[in-house]
């Protein structure tokens, strides 16, 4: 159902508070969207990354938007943890943001992660692009805070392989953390395709809050 919503998408904005977000978060449903668009362009933007997080981050990107027409991977250096106390400088930047891109549609975080870096992210978003087709992805981890998404998209089994795959393979800093592993990315993706009845058995999860459908459906409406 969504991959049909999403027909005329041409330009993508993603937004990650940190180095592996975006991957972790939509990354196979980038590479499905890619592989069947001929004219797509993606801003990929990473919230802070530095040393040898920030040289896996733009690895990473690189990888994954491939089959991209057009690509742009912009990478900022907010100081990790912090971001709800540096709101001022994180929203400057989208405001300058704002006025670079005007997207079909804009991956960002879930509005009710437990994560701090991560809720202002999402928080900034809605307040910044207003008239967007906004869906915040999920990521997993200790605090258990996965809720009840209502958007899916079906996914391969080898797009949920390769995504699993150069997650570990680029991200090699957060081999050291129990729950980044191919099986934890897979179960994920495999549990959210048994709640949309996946044909292909897999998908990738999101909170659509305000969904327009109709003529002019790319957001160009939505308030």
């Amino acid at each position: 159902m969504m991959a049909c919503l999403l027909n005329n998408v041409k330009t993508v904005l993603c937004l990650g508070a940190h180095s592996d977000d975006i991957e972790i978060g939509c990354g196979g449903t980038l590479m499905k969207l890619m592989k069947e668009h001929e004219d797509f362009t993606v801003f990929w933007v990473v919230f802070t990354a530095d040393g040898q997080r920030q040289a896996e981050a733009r690895a990473s990107a690189r990888v994954f938007m491939s089959e991209a027409a057009k690509a742009k991977i912009i990478i900022k250096q907010f100081r990790n943890g912090f971001f709800p106390f540096q709101g001022d400088r994180i929203k400057e930047f989208f405001e300058e943001l704002k006025g670079r891109v005007q997207p079909d549609l804009i991956f960002t975080h879930y509005r009710d992660d437990r994560h701090q870096d991560h809720r202002t992210i999402s928080d900034l978003t809605w307040n910044t692009f207003r008239n967007h087709l906004i869906l915040e992805y999920e990521i997993p981890k200790y605090d258990g805070d996965l809720g009840i998404p209502n958007v899916f998209m079906e996914l391969g089994e080898e797009i949920c392989l390769r995504k699993a795959r150069q997650l570990c393979r680029f991200f090699r800093t957060q081999s050291n953390k129990h729950w980044f592993s191919e099986d934890t990315f897979l179960a994920l993706m495999r549990l959210r395709g048994i709640e949309c009845a996946s044909g292909t058995k897999y998908a990738e999860a999101f909170y659509g809050r305000k969904l327009i459908l109709g003529h002019g459906f790319s957001a160009k409406k939505q308030k």
